[in-house]
């Protein structure tokens, strides 16, 4: 069958990291895509020459970008993960409501967090089709219900890539390809505001969530034990939407 191909946007940090080193563990290749030039703080083998610098939040040049990653992907891609998302904040780190957003970061946020997965899975649906691949979303608890720390923008950027994921999972399901979305709720990464302390008190599980148990429904709903499920959007957040 030969190695398997992963291309993930969102690598450098987080859930996107422990995305990287469990494919990698599993024998993967991995091709990452980021605005930053490759982090050496998170190493995989041949990280470095599979980074691919492409600013998200600039859907021209993400469509620009495709012909080099096909190259890169060399005729199959078996998964890829949309999981690169900014969640811009205002002063002091507060939450950027309706009211208080501007514009500008409406569409900035939009780019990077709901067209780039449109560009990327729509540039590259010949090689997904010809491995017969999979393709996640990562998705928020916040694009279902009002957030305290998550703004507007985000919010509403991750229930629009919901509704594309079932709108993706009815087109791609023709081609042989998967597509499924998964909801993390409060996970220990980098992203995360003061304050989260007290929404952990009130979740059932009474504890954050780790970006390992992510990237283990990331890697199942891209490997054979999930060959039937497409469509779905499932939720990672201790029962935070209970």
């Amino acid at each position: 069958m030969g190695e398997k191909t992963l291309l993930l946007t969102g690598a450098s940090r987080g859930i996107g990291h422990a995305t990287v080193k469990r494919f990698s563990s599993e024998g993967w290749r991995v091709l990452t895509c980021s605005r930053q030039a490759f982090d050496p703080r998170c190493p995989w083998p041949g990280g470095e020459a599979n980074h691919i610098q492409i600013d998200l939040a600039d859907a021209d040049g993400t469509a620009a970008a495709i012909d080099s990653i096909r190259e890169r992907v060399g005729g199959r891609l078996d998964a890829l993960v949309n999981n690169a998302g900014i969640s811009p904040k205002g002063d002091g780190g507060s939450r950027l409501d309706t009211l208080a957003t501007e514009l500008r970061t409406w569409r900035q946020v939009f780019n990077v967090n709901f067209f780039a997965s449109v560009i990327l899975a729509r540039g590259l649906r010949e090689e997904l089709a010809a491995a017969k691949g999979s393709v996640v979303n990562v998705t928020s608890i916040a694009g279902a219900r009002v957030h305290p720390f998550a703004g507007a923008a985000y919010a509403t950027s991750k229930a629009a890539l919901a509704a594309l994921t079932r709108e993706m999972a009815h087109d791609f399901g023709p081609l042989g390809v998967r597509v499924n979305a998964i909801a993390p709720g409060e996970v220990e990464t980098a992203i995360l505001s003061p304050g989260t302390d007290k929404i952990v008190e009130a979740l059932p599980l009474r504890r954050l969530g780790q970006p390992k148990e992510v990237a283990d429904l990331i890697w199942f709903l891209c490997s054979d034990q999930s060959s039937y499920i497409s469509g779905a959007e499932i939720e990672v957040n201790g029962a935070q939407h209970v």
